[in-house]
């Protein structure tokens, strides 16, 4: 995602901090107020799925956001630059994997079968994708380092599947969205025009726009 600061991507990264701003607070707002909380472990298995979609959303796509832009949004050299991208993209990794653990966990202390749906596939496809990524980047452009021209040659590819990881990562959550909503209001524990209803069809609709933006802030020529 090396893309040199350009003042014309600044408004862009700007609404990128205000949408996670606002996708964070929808997130909790569904997952505490209305799904009831969050925890690892509890008789109430409901609270253990929520740590997913919560993790997922601030942990995953928020955090792999900012490391996107780092290279448009703090100022430093580029190493220092490259640094965080990697850190920052490590910790998103790390958590993702945390936030599918707690939907396993939840399947199956419920006896639901697990990979079944679309969201499911995609989601661990997506994963793969991200640690791949990620890894292949931390040989190539952090240690050991490839050569200069090997670089060059793959800072492209690294950019257009990194920004094609991202895609998937709102793609799904979108899917797990729906999903739930779906599952809540087949078994009649919210309506359909709901005030729940209307924040988590807030939250998909807030995590469409942030992926444009980020999109836009990444992609933007700084010239």
């Amino acid at each position: 995602m090396a893309i040199s600061w350009g003042v014309k991507s600044f408004p862009f990264t700007i609404c990128v901090h205000i949408l996670g701003v606002v996708a964070a607070v929808l997130v909790l707002l569904w997952n505490i107020h209305f799904r009831g909380g969050l925890a690892w472990t509890s008789p109430n298995k409901d609270l253990i799925f929520n740590v997913h979609p919560v993790l997922i959303v601030i942990g995953f796509i928020l955090v792999s956001s900012e490391a996107i832009l780092v290279y448009k949004s703090i100022p430093g050299s580029k190493e220092y630059k490259k640094l965080v991208h990697l850190s920052l993209q490590g910790v998103a990794l790390v958590v993702a994997i945390v936030a599918i653990l707690a939907a396993f966990r939840f399947h199956n202390e419920n006896g639901i079968d697990n990979l079944y749906s679309l969201h499911s596939w995609l989601g661990l496809t997506t994963v793969i994708l991200f640690a791949l990524q990620w890894l292949i980047g931390f040989v190539t452009f952090w240690y050991p380092g490839a050569v200069e021209n090997t670089r060059s040659a793959l800072k492209p590819w690294h950019i257009f599947f990194g920004l094609l990881t991202y895609g998937l990562t709102i793609a799904t959550t979108e899917t797990g969205i729906q999903e739930k909503l779906t599952f809540l209001q087949i078994n009649s524990v919210i309506g359909r025009y709901s005030s729940e209803a209307l924040i988590a069809n807030s939250l998909g609709l807030t995590l469409v726009l942030l992926g444009a933006f980020v999109f836009l802030a990444a992609v933007v020529s700084s010239r």
